[in-house]
């Protein structure tokens, strides 16, 4: 294969960037957007600077990261990477990661990359429901990322499935990058994260031999992000009492603006990555007669054990969860969810349901980790 057979998914090559540069440069949207990030630079100077990347590495070293680095030093108190599990200079993998934020689970990956000598960052895998216009899309595919098609009938889905585990193996065996993808579709709202077998399905969909082998082509390693705040926990919570009250209420596209617009800007507290090792050498020890389906769910469930392991946790943590904890760290904890609750507009709001919920996003983190730890000890 070659990269031509991906160009409905795939990131921008470098000879397609100025076409793209001059299609956002025509766009109004992009244009206000562009105005809003950078009040005091000159559009015209942005684009000067961002015709000036010739690749997207470029791209994401001149805008993202730099933007990225400003971010956090405004709405956390830190970002941490564990990595000493794997090779991060010459390896390349697909990190699995629990899913908490739209933007930044990946975005902020590839800073942690850049900042540890990895040399690359990661192709980042996008759900076409998040491309809501074409400057979006446009942008998206500059930032290094390919594109999940979703919104398909189920025939034409299981095809595209097939297309996007191709390309996932074409990006680690063809082009030695790495790939970020969430361990389920969505993020989860109650922070109990959990793997679906059929993303790892998906995964051997592509590559040769069996599905064993081409799980072990894609050099998994299971991520664990943890964030001391969700700053979407109070839309996450709404949009369970909207569920709760009505079974076929749908997102809409501006949710999920409104969502990655306060995954981004909201504050965070301490933000930490945790890389596990690289599940070959595991798969390895799996019996060489497992079937099909007992190996999707046995990876799954190793990948959880080790997301579930590493995750660090905090005092809002173990409150929520009642776990013992100074007077101050409860204090502190229950204001800031009374804050949060504050935020939420809805008709008829439970509050109730709502604050249980809001705890139940931080407590389940920690119940997990004891669960995979005693599993770990066995």
């Amino acid at each position: 294969m070659s990269i031509q057979d991906f160009n409905d998914i795939r990131p921008f090559e470098a000879e397609e960037l100025p076409e793209v540069y001059s299609r956002l440069e025509q766009d109004a949207q992009f244009r206000n957007v562009v105005r809003a990030l950078y009040p005091e630079v000159p559009f015209e100077m942005v684009m000067a600077r961002m015709k000036g990347c010739t690749t997207c590495l470029d791209f994401q070293k001149t805008f993202c990261y730099t933007f990225l680095k400003r971010l956090m030093a405004e709405a956390s108190t830190g970002l941490t990477m564990d990595a000493e599990a794997i090779d991060m200079r010459e390896g390349r993998y697909t990190f699995v990661s629990n899913h908490r934020d739209i933007v930044l689970d990946s975005a902020l990956l590839c800073v942690l990359l850049l900042d540890a000598g990895a040399g690359t960052t990661t192709e980042i895998a996008i759900g076409d429901n998040l491309l809501a216009a074409p400057w979006i899309r446009d942008v998206v595919r500059i930032n290094k990322s390919f594109i999940v098609q979703r919104q398909l009938p189920p025939r034409e889905l299981l095809a595209a499935s097939k297309h996007m585990s191709e390309y996932m193996h074409f990006v680690i065996s063809q082009k030695h990058d790495n790939v970020w993808i969430a361990q389920r579709e969505g993020r989860a709202k109650d922070g109990n994260d959990r793997t679906q077998p059929a993303i790892l399905k998906m995964m051997a969909m592509g590559g040769e031999g069996s599905a064993r082998e081409r799980l072990k082509a894609l050099h998994i390693v299971p991520l664990s992000i943890s964030y001391e705040y969700d700053p979407c926990d109070f839309l996450k919570a709404r949009e369970m009492q909207l569920r709760r009250d009505d079974p076929t209420w749908r997102k809409t596209a501006q949710d999920d603006v409104e969502s990655m617009r306060t995954g981004i800007m909201g504050y965070k507290g301490a933000v930490h990555y945790h890389c596990a090792p690289c599940i070959d050498e595991w798969i390895d020890q799996l019996p060489e007669d497992i079937g099909r389906a007992e190996l999707f769910d046995a990876v799954a469930q190793h990948i959880d054990e080790e997301i579930h392991r590493h995750y660090r946790l905090y005092a809002s943590n173990r409150v929520a969860a009642g776990e013992e904890c100074t007077e101050e760290e409860r204090r502190s904890f229950e204001e800031y969810v009374e804050r949060q609750l504050g935020k939420i507009r809805m008709e008829h709001p439970d509050w109730a349901f709502l604050r249980d919920r809001i705890k139940e996003m931080y407590a389940w983190p920690l119940k997990n980790k004891r669960l995979s730890s005693l599993s770990h000890c066995k």
